[in-house]
Order: structure tokens, then C-alpha cells, then sequence
């Protein structure tokens, strides 16, 4: 299976997109060789802003250029954005503009950079906000495809999540992001395992082993967590009874608290949620920390497999 990196195609995506639209530019805080904000950059030089470790007069600068017609990014790593909290409350969402934050070296696939660079509740702060949309793409081609969507259908906040590591491509060519909807990746009737990012093509690989235990899985990709698709998350429900949520981030207030909030309104069910458990990062080799964490491909299996054994109790 072949890996992509996200961020690359953010940068190689928004040059595309600047060479259509002359009233993109793109804000970046020192970091824009990492986060590929420099491909950009190096094309329309003068649509392009470095404002240096200042990310909060980024993000007041992009609210400003948004209110007067423009079309916003910013980028950063991820775990500096929060930073701009009140910034980005106050001056954007209340304000409802144009401001898209597209965000690199999310999670723990950051690796040796440790705990201090590793944000694993970055989509739990950013959701609460009022009028913030969020997005988790799955792989490179979902990362293009978001990224269209954004400038020619969309002129409210956004948050996109992409990370460090290359991901593999699991989407065909001709995929069309389409906000507040799923992809069922693989279907099951047994569980279901809702997962975004990195933590889908770990659950396909669990969904194969899983097979060998007899549970047949359905495996889909959350990657619009706000707004979330409602109704396939009740479908699965209904349909196959029990659910894992997987996600390299936090349990508290990711995909694992809004599947739990969507099945306790509506058809309550069992669910189980794998990720960082009220943990902070740890410095290491991206994959292995997976293992670390317990967030694993094994880790999903033996989640799975608990749901069955709880429902015989």
C-alpha cells in the first residue's frame, strides 16, 4: 500500500488552488519549510506572510484580511495554534470569516519531539468553538479534495488536521470530500469501528484479524467530526450493535465523545473508545509509540473483542 504525506499535498494543493484564485494568501509562523506553506510562498511571494513566533498577531492579521475579502490560511504545528484560542474566538468564529487553519505534526506520529509538540486535544478545543468546522482527512487524496471544497464552497472557519508522518492512501482518485458524511471503507455486520487519520488504516488491519476470531467489522472514516454524520453512526448502530471508536487523539471530546454523545441521544448502545487516555505524549519512534499507548493494531483487535465478551456477562 502506498504512504503519502498530507502536508506535502497541503502545499503542492494550495499552489493549485492560489494559481485559480488571486485572493488566496497564506499566513505561517516561522514554520512554513515543515508545514509546506513554503511551496506557496515561493509562488506568489506576495500573497504569502511570515509572521514569524507571533502566532497570535497571525491569527488577528488573518481575520482582518478575511473581513476585508480575502480568502485565509494559516498553518503552524498544531500544538502552537492553541495558543491563539481567544484570537481565534473572538476575532474569527465570533466574527464567522474566512479563516481556514490548516495544521501539521498533530498527534503523537510528531515522534521525537516529545510531549510538549505532541497535541492530542487540539479536536475537542476547536469543536467547541461556535461556528468551527472540523476535519481529519484519512490520506492525501482526502487532503486535495478538502482542500477544494474549502475555497470554492465554503467562507466560514475551518480546521484541518494533518500530521508529520506519510499515510497510506486508502481513497481512489476520484474521491469527493463531502462535509458531515462518512466513508464506509469496509462493511461488517458484527461492529462497527469508527476511526479518522492514522487510526483507519490500523483498523482495516484489525478488521482482517478480527475476521479470524469470527467478528465480522465494518470499518468507517470519521473525518468530518464537526459536523459529524448522525446518521451512520445510528445506522451502525442499529445494524451492528456494538462500536469502537479509534482516533490519535484524546477520548475525551474526539470522535469517541461524539459517537458516545450521537448513540445515548438516540439508540443507546455499547461503545468502546481507543486513544490517549488523560495522557500527555512521550518522545519516540512515531509508529512505535502506537504500541506505547496502546493504540495499536492489537489494541484494536482486544478492544473489539471485549465487546463481545461483556455482551455474554
Amino acid at each position: 500500500m502506498t504512504s503519502e504525506s498530507l502536508r506535502d499535498k497541503y502545499g503542492e494543493t494550495i499552489v493549485k488552488l492560489g494559481e485559480k484564485h488571486n485572493d488566496i494568501v497564506v499566513l505561517d509562523a516561522d514554520l512554513s519549510s515543515s508545514t509546506k506553506t513554503s511551496m506557496f510562498g515561493k509562488r506568489f511571494p506576495e500573497r504569502f506572510f511570515n509572521m514569524g513566533i507571533s502566532e497570535q498577531s497571525m491569527v488577528s492579521s488573518a481575520a482582518g484580511l478575511a473581513l476585508s475579502g480575502k480568502k485565509v490560511f494559516v498553518s503552524t504545528f498544531a500544538v502552537f495554534l492553541m495558543r491563539t484560542y481567544e484570537q481565534i474566538r473572538q476575532s474569527v468564529c465570533y466574527n464567522n470569516v474566512n479563516v481556514k487553519f490548516v495544521v501539521t505534526h498533530a498527534g503523537i506520529t510528531v515522534g521525537e519531539d516529545g510531549a510538549t509538540h505532541q497535541i492530542v486535544e487540539d479536536v475537542g478545543i476547536m469543536s467547541g468553538i461556535p461556528n468551527m468546522k472540523v476535519i481529519v482527512p484519512v490520506d492525501s487524496i482526502e487532503t486535495a479534495s478538502v482542500l477544494n471544497y474549502l475555497v470554492e464552497e465554503t467562507t466560514t472557519p475551518y480546521y484541518i488536521r494533518l500530521t508529520r508522518e506519510k499515510f497510506p492512501v486508502l481513497n481512489e482518485p476520484d474521491y469527493e470530500f463531502k462535509e458531515g458524511k462518512s466513508v464506509t471503507f469496509r462493511d461488517g455486520k458484527d461492529l462497527t469501528i469508527f476511526a479518522n487519520g492514522s487510526m483507519v488504516s490500523f483498523s482495516l488491519q484489525a478488521a482482517e484479524e478480527l475476521r479470524t476470531h469470527g467478528v465480522d467489522a465494518r470499518v468507517i472514516n470519521l473525518s468530518s467530526v464537526k459536523p459529524i454524520d448522525r446518521e451512520a453512526i445510528l445506522k451502525s448502530a442499529r445494524e451492528t450493535g456494538k462500536i469502537v471508536t479509534a482516533e490519535e487523539h484524546s477520548i475525551y471530546n474526539g470522535i469517541g465523545s461524539r459517537v458516545s454523545e450521537v448513540v445515548s441521544e438516540d439508540y443507546p448502545v455499547m461503545v468502546k473508545r481507543l486513544g490517549m487516555r488523560d495522557t500527555f505524549g512521550k518522545s519516540g519512534k512515531s509508529w512505535e509509540l502506537f504500541d506505547y499507548f496502546h493504540m495499536g493494531v492489537q489494541d484494536i483487535v482486544k478492544l473489539s473483542l471485549e465487546c463481545f465478551r461483556e455482551d455474554k456477562r
